[in-house]
């Protein structure tokens, strides 16, 4: 979804501004992007060859367009249920001349057809969205049975346990690094608040297990940012 972290609904007529500001929020986050590229292009083996990616939360368009842009034979199916996050991810996508190779689905995983399969998928800044363990392992479930076997999944999230020591340093350091980038405070303090109620982080060894529980293997973490992780894992053949 790549939504920012904000108590903002996606349906906001201001959600454009995730695109203007996620990327100063997130310390590396068009690194993390990058490597998810060239992660993705090591497990399918090849980058010119035809490819189906899943984007689970696709508004914003940030997966499309940089994979997009280096991979001319692979096709997307970008899902977010934010008709104004899409439209975002619309403008960006038809800007970089990839609209021809993008199908873009307004709603949930559930829209998708259920015989439909692909050879890799993503699921970024998505996952601390959804509330509650079962409803998480439910998506990543989900997710698991619409790849082909031995098909990538990325994922990306807000990770932690918000009640303990650890965490409340790391978001002082964030606080820290938002503020010199040019975040209003307010907009800060909306996101702190905003956590364990808009968000329901989970810690990292939570993430790695709710993985495997869905049927992938090889959870590697790949990525960190603060209390933003990123993950690679593989479809059980």
């Amino acid at each position: 979804m790549n939504h920012s972290q904000s108590p903002m609904s996606w349906d906001d007529p201001d959600v454009h501004r995730y695109v203007e500001t996620i990327s100063i929020k997130i310390p590396g986050y068009h690194l993390l992007y990058d490597m998810t590229d060239r992660l993705m292009t090591a497990q399918l083996q090849s980058g010119n060859d035809p490819a189906e990616v899943l984007i689970v939360g696709a508004g914003g368009g940030q997966e499309i367009i940089t994979f997009g842009s280096r991979h001319e034979s692979w096709l997307f199916t970008g899902l977010d249920p934010s008709a104004r996050m899409l439209d975002v991810a619309q403008l960006r996508v038809d800007r970089a001349t990839l609209g021809h190779r993008v199908s873009f689905i307004e709603g949930t995983i559930a829209r998708l057809a259920q015989a439909q399969r692909y050879d890799a998928a993503t699921c970024m800044l998505v996952l601390h969205f959804v509330q509650g363990l079962s409803q998480k392992r439910e998506l990543l479930c989900r997710i698991a049975e619409h790849l082909k076997p031995g098909a990538p999944l990325f994922l990306a999230s807000l990770n932690g346990n918000p009640n303990s020591e650890a965490f409340a340093v790391q978001m002082l350091a964030w606080k820290s690094h938002m503020l010199e980038h040019g975040i209003p405070l307010q907009e800060w303090e909306q996101f702190a608040d905003s956590i364990g109620h808009g968000s329901d982080p989970v810690p990292a060894s939570m993430v790695a297990e709710l993985l495997e529980e869905a049927g992938f293997t090889q959870v590697t973490r790949y990525f960190g940012s603060y209390l933003i992780d990123g993950w690679f894992a593989v479809k059980a053949e």
